[in-house]
Parts: C-alpha cells; sequence; structure tokens
C-alpha cells in the first residue's frame, strides 16, 4: 500500500472513530439539560453544571429561560409590580435532596411612569445548589431530579408562565457539564459581598465608606433592596459620591425595617432597631462599568442635614436617579415597557421614558413624551365630558339641574360666577382625589380609583351629607335664603351676597367628584390608569382634564348668550322642582345605606340609621329656629334651638368612630346574614371553587391561572356594589337570560370579583392589566389573546365577544 493510501485510510478512521465519539457521547452531554418546555413567551430548561451527581458536594442546578424580545421576568424583590421567579427542585433515587433558595444574580432596573421593576430580560440563567445524601437502602446508580418553576413575564401585559422538568444523573464524582459556562457566566452576573462598611439613618441616608471611593471611581450608583415594601422603589436615591463615601438618599416606607425600629422605642436621633436593610449597590465607574455589591447596612441614628456636610471642592458629584417619564431614558439603563400597562398611545408616540431632573417639571421635554401626555389629556377630557351621561352622576343630577334653572334667572355676570366656582369645585376636587391617590401609592399603599368609597366610614358620611341635602330641598331648613341677581320669590327675602353664590358652586363642583368618583367612563379608564402612572405634575394635569370635562357643559351655558337665553325664567314652579329633585338624593340614600351593608353588616346598618334620625332631627331644629328668625327676630328661644341642633349633629358625628371600629374588619371576613352572596367576592386561593347565582365564580387568580391551564375560557366582570355602571352593566348585558345562555353554550366560566371592599388580588388584577378603576370587563379565552371590553355594555356585545369567529 502506498503511502498517500495509508494517509487516506488513517484520515478515514479517524473520522470513523469521532463520528463515533460523538455519538456515544451526545447523549451524556445532553444528560445535563432537561428537554426544552416552551411556554407562551419564554423557553424553559432545567440544567446542571456537573453531568453527574455524587453525595459529597451540593449540586449547582439552575432555571434556564429564554425570553422573546421586549419581555422579562423579576428578581427576587420585584419593585412595584410583578412576582418573583420560584423555583423547587428534588432529588431522588440512589441521592435525595431538596432546594428551594434562589442564587439570584444581578437584575437590571425596568422605570416607566412612577414605577419601578427589578428584572431580567433574554437569556436567564437562576443557578441553586441542591444538597444532596445518599438514599438508606437504595441500590441504584442513578438519581432524578425533579422541577417545578412559576414565573410572570410581563410586556405590555402580564402572563404567569409554569413548567415542570425531569433529569435523570449517572451517580458518581462531578464532572462538568457543557453547561458549565452558563453557571460561571451567571456567577460572574452575580453581586459580591460588599468590602465597604455600610450604615442606614432611620429617615433613609444609606452610605458606603471606602479609601477608593470617589468620584474618579464612581459615576452613579443605585441600591435595590432585598425585600419590596421598603423604600419608595421609583424615588430619586440622589447619590453623592465624595472621596471616602458614596451616599444614597433613599424615601423609606411604612414597612422600612429601621422606622419600625424606631417606632418601637428609640427617640430622636438614635439609632433604630438592629435589622438594618440589606441590598444590592451597583456602583457605576466613568467609563460605564457595573460592580454590583451585596450590602448588609448597619443602622445608626439619623443622618445631618445635607447642608452640614462639607463636600472636597470639585471632588462632590449628585446624581438623580429616579425615573421622569418626561424625559428620555439615561445611558445607566435602557427604558423598557410598564409592565402591567395596556393603555393606548397615540400612533407614532413612545411610553414615557426613565431619567428625572432636580424640580418638578423638567425642561427639554421629549417629543414622544409630550404626545403620550397630550394623549392622555385628550382621553381625560373626553372622558370627564361622557361622566355626565353616565349613571354615576345620578345622585347629583338634582343639584346640576337646580343650578341650571337658578342660572336662567341670573344677570350674565352672575352666571359666569356661578360656573366659574362649579368648574373650580370640580377641578379641585380631581386633583386632590388623584392626588391623595397618588400619594398612597408612592407610600406603598395598593389603591385604585374609587377606592374612598371601599369605606363604610366614607360612604356614611355621604350618606348623611345627601340626606342633608334633601332635606334642605324639602325646605326642612335653608342653606341659602336667596339668590344674587335673581327675582326674589318671597316679598321680604333679602338678596343673598355673590360670594355666598359662588361658594355654593364650588361645593356643589366638589361633592359632585366625591359622589361620582366610583364609576369610569369610556376613555376615563385609560386616562386615570396613565395619570396615577405619570409623575405628580403630569398626573395632576391629566386630573384636571378630567375635571375640565365634567364641567364643560355648564361652563358652556354661561359663556355663551344664546344658550343661557333658551334656560326657563325662574318662578314659584322653582320651588316644587326643589322638592322634586329631593327624592333622587332620598333613593341614593337608600342605595349607599344597602353598600354600606354590604361592607359592614348590621351594625353598619343600625349606626348609620341612627346618625339618620339625629341628622333629621338636627335639621328639622334648626329650620324651626331659621322660620322663628325670620318672622320674629334672634331671640333666646330661638338659640336654644340652635343648640339643640348642634348637639343632635354633634351626637350624629360621634357614632362615625364608632363605626369606624365597628366595620374596620379584613376583606372576606364573614359579615353574618347582610354579607354579599359568593357571586360577589374574591375566592379564597386555598379554598375549592363554588358557584353563585348562575354558575358565577368568585374571583381568584389560582382560579383563573387553573382555569386557563385547563383549556377553559373566562369571562372576567370586576365590579362593586358603590359603582352604578357596575351594577346597570349587570342587570342590562350580564345577568340576563340571552348572555348566560351564550355562557353555557360556549363553556365560558363566568368570574365576578367584588370591589366593595379593599382586596389587593384585584387591585393588581386592575392594575396589571392597565386599569384603576371598575367595571372593567375581560374575556380570556382558551387559546388567543385576551378581548378588554368597553365599560358600558348590551347583550350583543358581550356574546360576540365571547363567540368564536365564524
Amino acid at each position: 500500500m502506498t503511502r498517500p493510501m495509508r494517509a487516506a485510510w488513517r484520515a478515514v478512521a479517524a473520522t470513523l472513530w469521532l463520528s463515533t465519539g460523538l455519538f456515544l457521547t451526545a447523549p451524556l452531554a445532553r444528560a445535563a439539560e432537561t428537554a426544552p418546555v416552551r411556554t407562551g413567551h419564554a423557553t424553559a430548561s432545567l440544567i446542571t453544571e456537573s453531568d453527574t451527581a455524587d453525595g459529597q458536594a451540593p449540586l449547582p442546578v439552575a432555571l434556564s429561560l429564554h425570553l422573546q424580545d421586549g419581555w422579562h421576568t423579576y428578581w427576587r424583590n420585584p419593585g412595584d409590580a410583578g412576582d418573583p421567579v420560584s423555583v423547587s427542585v428534588t432529588a431522588s433515587g440512589a441521592l435525595e435532596g431538596e432546594a428551594q433558595t434562589i442564587l439570584w444574580p444581578t437584575p437590571r432596573r425596568i422605570s416607566e411612569f412612577s414605577l419601578m421593576s427589578y428584572a431580567y430580560t433574554g437569556d436567564v440563567i437562576l443557578p441553586l445548589l441542591l444538597p444532596l445524601r445518599h438514599a438508606q437502602g437504595e441500590k441504584a446508580a442513578q438519581t432524578t431530579l425533579t422541577a417545578h418553576a412559576h414565573w410572570l413575564v410581563c410586556e405590555q401585559v402580564c402572563v404567569p408562565e409554569e413548567a415542570d422538568f425531569s433529569l435523570t444523573l449517572p451517580v458518581g464524582p462531578q464532572h462538568p457539564a457543557p453547561q458549565a459556562p452558563l453557571f460561571e457566566r451567571a456567577a460572574q452576573q452575580s453581586p459580591v459581598a460588599s468590602p465597604y462598611p455600610a450604615t442606614i439613618s432611620p429617615d433613609g441616608v444609606l452610605r458606603l465608606m471606602g479609601a477608593d471611593l470617589n468620584p474618579r471611581s464612581v459615576a452613579d450608583a443605585w441600591f435595590m433592596p432585598d425585600e419590596r415594601g421598603q423604600i419608595v422603589e421609583a424615588a430619586a436615591q440622589a447619590p453623592t459620591i465624595q472621596d471616602g463615601s458614596v451616599t444614597l438618599h433613599l424615601h423609606p416606607t411604612a414597612d422600612f425595617a429601621p422606622a419600625q425600629g424606631h417606632r418601637q422605642g428609640t427617640t430622636q436621633g438614635q439609632a433604630p432597631g438592629p435589622d438594618g436593610i440589606s441590598g444590592i449597590v451597583v456602583l457605576k465607574d466613568p467609563a460605564g462599568e457595573e460592580r454590583a455589591l451585596h450590602v448588609q447596612a448597619t443602622p445608626v441614628a439619623a443622618a445631618r442635614p445635607a447642608s452640614s456636610s462639607t463636600p472636597v471642592p470639585g471632588a462632590g458629584l449628585v446624581r438623580d436617579a429616579a425615573p421622569n417619564p418626561l424625559l428620555p431614558a439615561p445611558s445607566s439603563g435602557p427604558p423598557a415597557s410598564r409592565p402591567v400597562s395596556s393603555s393606548p398611545l397615540p400612533p407614532g408616540s413612545a411610553p414615557y421614558g426613565a431619567v428625572s431632573a432636580p424640580s418638578g417639571m423638567p425642561e427639554g421635554l421629549s417629543m414622544a413624551g409630550l404626545m403620550a401626555f397630550a394623549w392622555l389629556g385628550l382621553m381625560g377630557f373626553a372622558g370627564g365630558l361622557v361622566l355626565n351621561l353616565m349613571p354615576c352622576v345620578f345622585p347629583i343630577l338634582a343639584m346640576k339641574a337646580l343650578a341650571l334653572v337658578r342660572m336662567g334667572g341670573h344677570a350674565r355676570h352672575v352666571q359666569r360666577y356661578s360656573a366659574v366656582g362649579y368648574a373650580a369645585g370640580v377641578l379641585a376636587g380631581f386633583m386632590v382625589l388623584g392626588g391623595l391617590v397618588m400619594g398612597l401609592r408612592l407610600a406603598g399603599g395598593s389603591v385604585g380609583w374609587g377606592f374612598q368609597f371601599q369605606s363604610p366610614l366614607f360612604v356614611g358620611m355621604v350618606l348623611w351629607l345627601l340626606f342633608g341635602m334633601a332635606l334642605n330641598l324639602l325646605g326642612v331648613f335653608t342653606l341659602f335664603l336667596s339668590v344674587p341677581g335673581a327675582r326674589t320669590l318671597r316679598p321680604n327675602q333679602p338678596e343673598a351676597p355673590i360670594w355666598r353664590e359662588i361658594w355654593h358652586n364650588v361645593l356643589t363642583g366638589l361633592l359632585a367628584v366625591a359622589v361620582a368618583s366610583p364609576c369610569s367612563a369610556p376613555f376615563m379608564g385609560v386616562a386615570i390608569a396613565g395619570a396615577l402612572s405619570a409623575p405628580p405634575a403630569a398626573g395632576l394635569a391629566i386630573f384636571a382634564a378630567l375635571g375640565a370635562g365634567l364641567a364643560a357643559p355648564y361652563v358652556l351655558l354661561a359663556f355663551y348668550p344664546r344658550l343661557a337665553e333658551a334656560l326657563p325664567r325662574p318662578g314659584v314652579w322653582m320651588d316644587y322642582l326643589k322638592q322634586f329633585l329631593a327624592f333622587p338624593l332620598l333613593g341614593s340614600c337608600v342605595w349607599l345605606l344597602w353598600v354600606a351593608t354590604l361592607q359592614g353588616g348590621a351594625t353598619a346598618t343600625v349606626l348609620l340609621g341612627a346618625g339618620l334620625v339625629m341628622l333629621g332631627a338636627a335639621a328639622w331644629l334648626y329650620g324651626i329656629a331659621q322660620r322663628e328668625q325670620m318672622r320674629d327676630g334672634a331671640d333666646n328661644a330661638d338659640r336654644f334651638l340652635r343648640g339643640l341642633a348642634l348637639l343632635s349633629l354633634l351626637a350624629a358625628l360621634g357614632l362615625l368612630p364608632v363605626l369606624k371600629q365597628q366595620t374596620d374588619i379584613p376583606a372576606g371576613t364573614e359579615l353574618g346574614n347582610t354579607a354579599a352572596p359568593v357571586a360577589m367576592g374574591t375566592a379564597k386561593p386555598d379554598a375549592p371553587a363554588t358557584s353563585g347565582a348562575n354558575g358565577t365564580e368568585p374571583f381568584s387568580p389560582q382560579r383563573l391561572a387553573a382555569l386557563h391551564d385547563a383549556g377553559r375560557p373566562v369571562f372576567i366582570d370586576m365590579t362593586a356594589a358603590w359603582c352604578i355602571t357596575c351594577l346597570i352593566n349587570e342587570r342590562v348585558a350580564l345577568d340576563t337570560q340571552a348572555a348566560r345562555a351564550a355562557f353555557a353554550r360556549q363553556g365560558v366560566v363566568f368570574m365576578r370579583g367584588d370591589w366593595t371592599r379593599h382586596d389587593s388580588a384585584i387591585t393588581t388584577f386592575l392594575q396589571q392589566h392597565g386599569r384603576d378603576g371598575v367595571p372593567f370587563y375581560l374575556f380570556v379565552p382558551a387559546h388567543g389573546a385576551e378581548v378588554t371590553l368597553p365599560q358600558i355594555l348590551t347583550p350583543n356585545m358581550v356574546i360576540n365577544a365571547i363567540s368564536p369567529p365564524s
């Protein structure tokens, strides 16, 4: 055989040997990873660092996730929205062991509007250490790993996903698997123990101290706490970098561990409790490289004001790291979609960016931010305009109708003053209520639009107020004896000053907002969700647009003479109209008493009923005193009657603390025979599914996930007893025979969530779908995209939504 032939044969033999080796070892190479599981928005598998296992050392295992572009999942502390990934791994066979603790890599910050989340994108490796021990009496040569993982993936909407895995490994000395580099990369992306001492003060000043910390080595810094709810995640941390220290100014919440220690007995200026706070501090150098350090901050006394410190000249740098939706994203972190929002934006616009300026409204707004802001403002104005036609404002139609009729007899300037007063009251009401909701949410509260009606105390106060107004309209007593500029109806009735009419309209506007706030109109839900997610200044502007829409018809009538001239002239008939309009208010009182009964049970009914009696007595006594004064002038008898009226009023107000104490019970507590039916509630997570009237199931996120996994379509109705629009939709569209027959025919499970009292599960669900109030209607098909229905329903609209396309 010639030399070239021998060389050729050697090449062929080597190729065959190599191919055979690769064929025989391919199963072993794949043994360190399970078959991939493809969910809706991710590909998941369980991997191990070694392709063998022994009982000598813990086995590194990991959940491997490949997320679709634009989607993310969450760290151990999700931030303002989301849920952390959970993994449970169990070993059986020759070796036994369990592991559930994830060794979390450093997450990235995702900020939009006034929310901050800590999450992962792209390819994610979440390692665990699985301790193994030899099983007694087990002679098998293999061990089997079984795992269950659950994660939430979010883009514009959030979708819970899960998967089960099984992996069999031979028993033997650990040998690096092809997946070992993935564990090395995860370790490189994980925080290391901080070499710098860290302290935390009761007012949230976090300080790291080290000789190599200075503006030349650190350009920016931020802190991510291990536990959620400790700080206001999205607030500016304003890092101050000086020679020898890095200081972050956190904004504590009520659950801030040092603050708890402070409340438990430390005096002002002393170090609070031993708990401190832990988390990740990320230091970013001028070149853009980031270093993640895990810190355990030691509590110290309150930090000195910033003005008392003396920075090194030219060395102090202050960075503002909080998100501001009206500016483009900074280089320290790319912008990302809000995980729970599905609010539509105008074509060509983009979500707000992610950086803040030291002052309220920053200069140089981005065009995308301006377009989004203008679009939300327009939606707010349209929503407020439509709100005038919604059932939610029925309780105040009496006041508005009477005001419009009175306007016809006023001088032109009085008409305009009245309209401006009403508009000012509406604008102030929307901005104060919106600011209160934003403030409570920034402080860590889980509230939404209309949250005040979840309190029996607030419902009772509105009930008494409307009852008093009804008595006023019936003539039991009088608040405004005359109208400025209008023809008097009684011969000796004096003309009231114009300021009284203005204040009357301001109070009418405030009450209109208070009573109309439980429900939302078309366009209004998107605007409110955007306002609550925007910075405070932009959010208040959107709420002002809502108020402008609600007040617009009244202002239009006042400032356009031809429209005002069409109004009827006042006369004696106005007394009868005023008395007639008292009955819609009394009907609203009956509705609010029913709402309070659902919230607080029989105790609330008795207390509020007793208050109505006392208020009625106070109004009657005060009315007698007014009539006696008008006839004979003020005397001691008149003062005595007014004193009795005041005592009766104070006695009614004294019932409010008792009402709060008796009804301040957790949501879900049984309230006796007066509790809401099972169809109007939220299922407990560990309770079996039960059906109420017409096969309605109470809402539960766990039950919804189970039904979706089983391939069952679900229709979700988020409602509340204090939402009149919700009740009308149920009566007209949802609880009709035609709709129920369609649900049964299509196999749709009907779930109803009752938000009458505060329910954090419903609040979270609403926020995940870009809503902050009820009504909200969602159809979740067995396969395909979710369908959000409008806030005003018809039977055909519901039937078409749940019916498959022909």
